[in-house]
């Protein structure tokens, strides 16, 4: 039977501050430097998926963190890939990016009218929740 210690750690609700949608600045890793927005979260794990426009296709966006999967031909026409895949990266190694001077930024949370808020450190600005990217219709 677990301990009432190990039930409370189950129990833990995480409060991340980087959601679904932020434009976020990779701050370290191999992709450092880039820029992308955040395409799904997993608090558990401390880790997000982090995607980046493409100007060629706008309807499949490049991964960033991306790993490469070799997928060998099973018949006898087809050809083997390389397929590039998103991998997650750690939440400590992403940076919101201020709404209003376009750089990197930390998040604090305040009250405001009654609810609590994300805001940009740099800039004091409120950061509006993105919309679903994922639901795009």
């Amino acid at each position: 039977m677990p301990t009432k210690a190990e039930l409370k750690q189950q129990a833990k609700h995480v409060k991340l501050k980087i959601r679904t949608g932020d434009r976020v600045q990779i701050v370290a890793g191999k992709d450092k430097g880039q820029i992308g927005y955040v395409a799904a979260v997993s608090p558990k794990e401390y880790k997000a998926i982090v995607l980046q426009e493409n100007p060629d296709n706008p309807e499949q966006p490049l991964p960033l963190n991306a790993v490469i999967k070799h997928r060998k031909a099973k018949y006898q026409g087809e050809r083997s890939a390389r397929i590039k895949l998103p991998a997650p990266i750690h939440i400590s190694n992403l940076m919101v990016i201020d709404p209003e001077t376009d750089k990197p930024t930390r998040i604090g949370r305040r009250k405001e009218d009654g609810s609590l808020v994300r805001y940009a450190k740099k800039s004091g600005k409120t950061i509006k929740d993105a919309p679903n990217i994922a639901k795009k219709d």
